[in-house]
């Protein structure tokens, strides 16, 4: 809590700065108050039960990246946050979980984990890959029918938002699948249920370190969001790759550590969870709420993904997550495969033309 107050005082001391320190202070700060918020939501989810507990780190999980994602549309830039969409997808599973196998397998010939789990989650992903593909073979498909400009824009509008509310619902019965009808199968796989960080907060503590995190973030994302196009500038990088790298790592950087965390405990079940969940949550949380609430807040982003790039990334993640964990068990070289995927789309993000 006492690391808070003096980082927040700070915020105030960065928006004069130019725009390149402004960004990288800026999104460290954001990585920084996120690990704090997930701290919070962790210890007031010992005290509410499993199932309570369960849905609040769904909730607070990944607000960090909501925030940050809603900030930037809010600056213009729809393009930057789908890529901050796929860049959370690909970080999450590709080199989130490429990071934890390497690290968990360096001391370890094979590390095992449970392959009814992860065909569930490996499910989820496909949908989300087919969710994401179809605003787009829409689009497509629209150019062909003599619509104006103006009528597609309505039907990928209309269509996102369709699209929105289904994916909340399936992911409102995975959470009723997992948390109530089946948690005995699931039981253990929670990585909120297990944190390593044993440290006993009360609820009022708990509360008050989430609310500032959360107030302190959204300050943050903000001045990250202006200092985006000075900060491509001064760089002479894309947007998109600041999207897909730099600012998608900063909300998930939480995970990424506590995936390797998990790992060299040989947790490997919780490290998937960890992983390809929070690709999972990006795909079926938080792309339909930036939908929703953009619209609501009379910004409306739609699920079209223009860049070909974005969405051959995301599909070859999960077909490449779904054949690396088809064996029930890691090695340290297929997380060196992992890594080594996401670097060959991070370059190919890096190369993109600026337009």
């Amino acid at each position: 809590m006492t690391s808070i107050v003096p980082l927040a005082v700070g915020l105030r001391y960065l928006s004069p700065l130019p725009p390149l320190a402004a960004f990288i202070l800026g999104g460290l700060a954001v990585a920084v108050l996120a690990v704090w918020m997930r701290r919070a939501t962790d210890q007031i989810a010992k005290r509410a039960g499993s199932a309570i507990g369960g849905l609040l780190n769904v909730s607070f999980g990944s607000a960090a990246e909501l925030i940050l994602m809603l900030f930037v549309v809010m600056s213009g830039h729809p393009e930057v946050v789908r890529a901050q969409i796929t860049g959370s997808i690909i970080g999450t599973s590709l080199l989130g979980l490429g990071l934890a196998c390497l690290v968990g397998g360096l001391t370890r010939d094979q590390q095992p984990f449970s392959q009814r789990r992860t065909g569930l989650l490996a499910s989820l992903f496909l949908i989300v890959v087919f969710a994401l593909m179809l605003p787009a073979v829409f689009h497509d498909a629209d150019l062909g029918r003599g619509f104006t400009v103006q009528q597609r824009l309505v039907s990928e509008r209309a269509l996102s938002v369709g699209v929105a509310v289904v994916l909340l619902l399936l992911y409102a019965g995975n959470l009723v699948y997992t948390l109530i009808t089946h948690r005995d199968v699931f039981a253990g796989a929670n990585p909120k249920e297990a944190h390593p960080d044993d440290a006993s907060w009360g609820l009022v503590t708990s509360v008050a370190v989430l609310v500032g995190a959360t107030a302190a973030i959204a300050v943050c994302a903000s001045i990250v969001s202006g200092a985006l196009e000075g900060s491509a500038e001064t760089l002479h990088l894309p947007l998109l790759f600041l999207g897909v790298v730099p600012l998608a790592l900063v909300g998930t950087a939480a995970d990424l550590f506590a995936s390797m965390s998990f790992a060299r405990q040989n947790r490997m079940d919780l490290v998937l969870a960890i992983s390809i969940g929070s690709a999972i949550q990006v795909g079926l949380v938080i792309a339909p709420l930036l939908v929703l609430i953009s619209w609501a807040m009379g910004t409306p982003m739609t699920l079209v993904f223009p860049n070909s790039l974005d969405l051959f990334a995301i599909t070859g993640a999960a077909f490449i997550v779904r054949a690396i964990t088809a064996d029930g068990d890691s090695s340290w070289f297929e997380g060196l495969l992992l890594i080594g995927v996401y670097v060959l789309l991070a370059l190919a993000f890096f190369f993109i033309a600026p337009g």
